[in-house]
């Protein structure tokens, strides 16, 4: 049960409205979201233009869209988002052996370097971001310039906090996370 109040579908303005009619079947997380924020939709509409666009598209930002993909997976699994973790926002780039369950690989095998080091990222921002100290930078370093950097932790910070959001005015099924 949302911790706030979820408008009815046909009360929706019609940037939600779309969202809402435009979710998948099952995807019930899209729909409550879309509802929850019926009265306030222009925070929703701002936060998601200005997030989404970096996510997958090519030109937008400097890394690679199947790095941020690969990220926003371990990060669902992290937070237990199902919707989240079900989603396939880089089909082209990312398998679907990869997005169920190589991102959850302990030993990231087939990630490149890079990919593993932003793996890893995501998974310390999420369960201990305080383990992140100067050694950590410094490796991260090799294989990310400072504005890579900077993007992928403020990319990877976006993913953990919607999603915990998401959790925390049930607005997501959740799993026992890892």
């Amino acid at each position: 049960m949302s911790r706030l109040p979820l408008a009815e579908p046909e009360q929706l303005p019609p940037y939600l409205k779309t969202l809402h009619e435009g979710a998948k079947a099952g995807d019930w997380s899209t729909r409550h979201v879309a509802r929850a924020f019926a009265s306030h939709p222009d925070l929703l509409e701002r936060y998601l233009a200005f997030y989404y666009p970096f996510h997958g598209n090519v030109g937008v930002g400097l890394l690679e869209p199947r790095l941020k993909e690969l990220v926003r997976l371990r990060i669902a699994t992290l937070n237990g988002c199902r919707t989240c973790k079900a989603a396939r926002l880089d089909p082209d780039h990312v398998s679907e052996r990869e997005a169920a369950s190589g991102v959850d690989a302990p030993d990231k095998e087939g990630f490149s370097p890079r990919e593993s080091a932003a793996l890893d990222l995501a998974e310390a921002m999420a369960v201990d971001h305080f383990s992140i100290d100067d050694d950590k930078i410094r490796a991260l370093r090799k294989h990310f310039s400072e504005a890579e950097l900077l993007e992928l932790l403020m990319m990877a910070g976006q993913y953990v906090g919607f999603g915990r959001m998401l959790a925390i005015l049930q607005l997501e099924e959740t799993v026992c996370p890892i």
